[in-house]
């Protein structure tokens, strides 16, 4: 199968691996900012947020970076904590904002940048603990939430390595800025609709979408693209929200072309 899979995944990838299928995706909000030390923190909050409806995503985002100007990474905490008083997305309250926000603009100017800081500790212990100090050194004594979880303590984390992946491969779709570290160290953002998949390819058994099922899927998907384990990610989340895409359809050609 393995064969036939990476010939349909990279004509897909061909097809829908293009900007103008990101709308409506909080990605889009990326583009806006060419400065990776804005980029990264355009990407912290974004994907910190993208839970829930899309509308509403887009939405608070919109109006969380609306309030910092051209260049987020300047903007003062304080501020953004005034400003974001009666901000809430959901259950996410502005104070929670303004603190990973905070945490984060600490650690750019500890390291120089988000990116620098990942690429030595991704180095030095490789991924998931390069998260899990990410998260410690952002929320500091806070500990972990749900907005920003820590993955060695079980959780799929999918808004978490939906960041990495937006900051560090870099395509079409993706505009990267985290030159120090390599799509190949990369997990996939797991939600229900790429568990389904990775239990439909066979690359999982696992009941549920936690960070077990997140290895052995990408996993799989490595044995496909060793270097980039996460590069069919946006292709196959454009299945299920955009019109003639389905999963039923992919495992249908690929049943044919396996048939062939």
């Amino acid at each position: 199968m393995t064969e036939g899979l990476g010939a349909l995944l990279e004509n897909l990838y061909g097809t829908w691996n293009r900007r103008e299928f990101v709308h409506p995706d909080p990605l889009e909000f990326l583009y806006g900012y060419d400065d990776p030390a804005d980029r990264e923190i355009v990407g912290l909050l974004a994907s910190s947020l993208a839970y829930g409806r899309v509308t509403q995503i887009l939405r608070s985002v919109g109006s969380v970076l609306g309030m910092m100007g051209e260049h987020p990474s300047k903007f003062p905490p304080r501020l953004l904590r005034e400003n974001l008083g009666g901000f809430r997305h959901r259950f996410t309250p502005g104070d929670s904002i303004a603190e990973i926000f905070q945490g984060a603009v600490r650690l750019q100017e500890r390291h120089g940048s988000l990116g620098a800081f990942v690429s030595h500790e991704v180095s030095c212990s490789g991924l998931l603990e390069a998260q899990r100090l990410l998260v410690h050194g952002i929320l500091d004594s806070a500990g972990p939430t749900s907005l920003l979880p820590c993955p060695t303590r079980g959780s799929c984390c999918k808004r978490l390595n939906l960041w990495f992946r937006w900051m560090v491969r870099s395509d079409a779709v993706d505009p990267g800025g985290w030159v120090g570290v390599s799509p190949s160290v990369l997990l996939v953002p797991l939600d229900t609709h790429m568990w389904k998949v990775g239990r439909s390819l066979g690359f999982t058994a696992r009941k549920c979408p936690d960070l077990k099922a997140v290895l052995e899927i990408t996993e799989g998907f490595r044995g496909l693209c060793p270097c980039d384990p996460v590069r069919y990610d946006f292709t196959l989340t454009r299945f299920g929200i955009r019109s003639g895409l389905s999963l039923e359809t992919l495992l249908e050609e690929l049943d044919r072309q396996e048939g062939k």
